[in-house]
């Protein structure tokens, strides 16, 4: 007893000190409207683990081992419910059991004995402590109630507990609603049946979430396979943690493990104590060959990146081959992320291949979005048959809920979606995405693919361009008197492959310079925002070159193709693409003015020769790749030599789409010469220069009020 009072007089203390009491008197004011009559009155005290161990060693013990015992420690007569008593700050608590008393941890201890691991912890028997857990979530439940606590009375007149408030039940970790309500519960004093007071009835919110160990991504991504197995573990969220977990996002959560009995079955969860975002660390030292190349191009602000592009993915494709789409690729890898703030900078990327008879280049294509997809910080290689956005099922904890399964757009929160090629998508293996079911219209037609089923369901473009995932639940399958309607943010790129021998039947490609995209509609090639087409070399240079490179890598695995003072490993662009990734860019006002001077030049061209309407996601496309390329060359601000290679970029996509316009700059603009010497680094540089100056005329000639910024010479 001394023990106990010890403890009490030490909880005391720690919340004086901390402030708990004056966080008391404060939530106490909302429980003081007459109107507001409860049988049970709610309180969260945040707890500082290490603090409490600095007043008493033995109560912080209680906290971090014992956290039921140490709830109601906090709870007892002589701290809570005392406080309240004589400050008389709740006259409608009369008993102890009145008070509900919730510990939120602010963090654990960074010992092994406080991490659960989700790859490897076996999930059986084991101290119901708080633990730490990281992970990645992939699947979520609609907000329903759940009872916080109930009041009973004895049905027997003449027994003290037929008023009054001596029966209060609450909600402790790992207890099912009928733990809380039930009809079969006895009075501990006569032993007679117990009747719920309904109207004294407490509820609160609850949220089911299943968190998975971020490495199951590997699953779903281009690496190399592993025999590893991941299971996923059920948190439970209530009350003011709900909705405080997003599908595809990374967590840090503080909880206490629970075992939930559902009979005949037991099963392992974990009650949510505190939820924070997480990110794991990563490596963003630039390797010294990098740096090396950093210093010997400051002359120039174009021939870092395109030496990186020139020399990326040696082992797939010979040097010189699809330089343009090697650089989409790490542009698009270095802008794709979803920062702290919610918002997301991604850089869709389309390629068409333009001539698949020489040798199978869709396949050198979909091998060189493989290899990038293993650079990103996280990739998902989506499958034909499997779900582009969501799903729903019922729950499996007895609830009868709906839940939300992510698919691989959300698992590719902060990174990148491979869609593959477009042409092995079949509408009989895609379901529909709000409700999970195909469109009836499509059920019977087998070989139609993929792309001429999203150019005919709006939902999807609509996905696509509002960056937002739509889920509607019918409120009659779930439990529920009404739909509902759950959005949530995409915030991935997405990379996706077209084949011209798959003909579309389009019919407009006479226009000069539009490209026939295979079984891509324009209305999604649109949506994409940059498409590249592959023609690097003709055709018996390719054939040859291929050839070339295939038997170096058969006769000499491993040995270094193409021995060169600027030849890099895939672990130096890993690096490069995570430290371009941290950088923070702003426009300067000459590539502010490049871009707003070409969107307003082009759109009014292409309107009135075309009838082309240029949205205005052009803007943020061409913004993001001219912020792409300068964190690719390692800078913080934009220049407008960023902005070149952004409208090149960009009215080459366009012109693949619509047609040449005035500006009639070449297809193979940004990379127009071999790059395998100096000279031809400076050939380049010459070009980039002139294609320049021809933008800036574009934009004088064409865009209202640009004479006030353009000096004509």
């Amino acid at each position: 007893m001394a023990d106990i009072l010890s403890l009490k007089e030490s909880a005391v203390v720690y919340l004086d000190r901390s402030g708990g009491l004056e966080k008391l008197t404060e939530d106490c004011k909302q429980f003081n409207d007459p109107q507001h009559a409860e049988a049970v009155y709610r309180f969260c005290v945040t707890v500082n683990p290490s603090d409490v161990i600095e007043v008493d060693p033995v109560l912080g013990d209680c906290v971090l081992h014992e956290p039921l015992r140490a709830t109601a420690l906090f709870q007892s007569v002589s701290v809570f419910f005392l406080a309240i008593k004589t400050l008389s700050l709740i006259e409608k608590i009369h008993t102890q059991s009145q008070v509900n008393v919730i510990l939120n941890l602010t963090h654990l201890p960074p010992f092994p004995e406080y991490t659960l691991d989700l790859g490897c912890f076996p999930r059986g028997r084991g101290p119901m402590r708080p633990i730490s857990m990281e992970g990645l979530v992939i699947a979520v439940t609609r907000v329903t109630k759940y009872t916080q606590g109930a009041r009973f009375l004895c049905i027997n007149d003449d027994c003290p507990c037929s008023t009054g408030f001596h029966h209060i039940r609450v909600h402790a970790p790992g207890a099912t609603e009928s733990a809380t309500v039930r009809n079969d519960f006895s009075c501990m004093i006569c032993n007679s049946q117990l009747k719920e007071d309904v109207k004294f009835r407490v509820l609160g919110d609850k949220q089911l979430v299943e968190l998975i160990h971020v490495k199951a991504l590997e699953v779903l991504n281009a690496r190399q396979q592993s025999s590893l197995r991941y299971q996923s573990v059920t948190l439970f969220l209530r009350d003011e943690l709900c909705n405080s977990m997003t599908i595809g996002r990374l967590y840090r959560v503080l909880g206490i493990p629970a075992h939930v009995h559902q009979w005949p079955n037991l099963t392992w969860s974990v009650e949510a104590n505190g939820v924070r975002p997480w990110e794991p660390e990563y490596l963003c030292n630039i390797s010294v060959g990098f740096q090396e190349l950093l210093r010997a191009t400051a002359s120039s602000p174009w021939r870092f990146s395109a030496i990186a592009a020139h020399g990326f993915g040696l082992d797939i494709a010979p040097p010189g081959s699809y330089d343009t789409l090697k650089l989409g690729l790490l542009l698009s890898l270095v802008q794709t992320r979803a920062d702290a703030e919610e918002a997301c900078h991604n850089l869709d990327l389309l390629v068409v291949a333009t001539d698949t008879l020489v040798f199978d280049s869709l396949c050198v294509f979909a091998r060189l979005m493989t290899y990038s997809l293993g650079l990103a910080r996280r990739g998902v290689r989506h499958q034909a048959s499997g779900e582009m956005f969501a799903s729903l099922s019922r729950d499996e904890h007895g609830t009868g809920n709906a839940n939300i399964h992510a698919g691989s757009a959300l698992l590719a929160t902060g990174g990148i979606c491979m869609l593959g090629d477009l042409g092995y998508y079949k509408k009989d293996k895609l379901d529909s995405i709000q409700s999970g079911r195909a469109p009836e219209r499509f059920k019977n037609k087998k070989m139609d693919t993929f792309c001429q089923v999203i150019s005919s369901s709006s939902e999807f473009l609509s996905v696509l361009e509002s960056r937002t995932v739509s889920v509607f639940i019918l409120g009659k399958k779930y439990g529920e008197d009404a739909d509902q309607q759950l959005s949530f943010p995409l915030q991935c790129s997405f990379w996706a492959l077209a084949d011209p021998s798959q003909r579309s039947g389009r019919t407009d490609c006479t226009v000069l310079g539009t490209a026939e995209m295979g079984p891509v509609p324009l209305q999604l090639a649109d949506t994409f925002g940059l498409v590249i087409q592959c023609k690097d070399m003709l055709r018996e240079q390719a054939l040859l070159a291929q050839t070339v490179h295939t038997l170096q890598q058969s006769v000499q695995p491993g040995k270094p193709l193409y021995p060169s003072r600027w030849e890099f490993s895939s672990q130096d662009y890993q690096e490069l693409v995570t430290h371009a990734q941290t950088l923070k860019v702003e426009l300067s006002p000459g590539a502010e003015k490049m871009i707003h001077g070409y969107y307003m030049a082009s759109r009014r061209v292409r309107t009135l020769s075309q009838g082309v309407k240029m949205s205005v996601a052009s803007i943020k496309l061409l913004i993001s790749l001219a912020e792409a390329h300068c964190k690719l060359c390692l800078r913080t601000r934009v220049l407008e030599e960023d902005a070149v290679i952004a409208v090149l970029l960009c009215e080459n996509s366009v012109t693949l789409k619509h047609g040449a316009s005035a500006l009639m700059i070449p297809p193979d603009a940004v990379f127009p010469c071999d790059l395998g010497d100096e000279d031809g680094l400076h050939k380049r540089d010459k070009k980039l220069d002139k294609l320049h100056q021809n933008i800036l005329r574009f934009i004088y000639a064409y865009a209202p009020g640009a004479d006030t910024y353009i000096t004509e010479e």
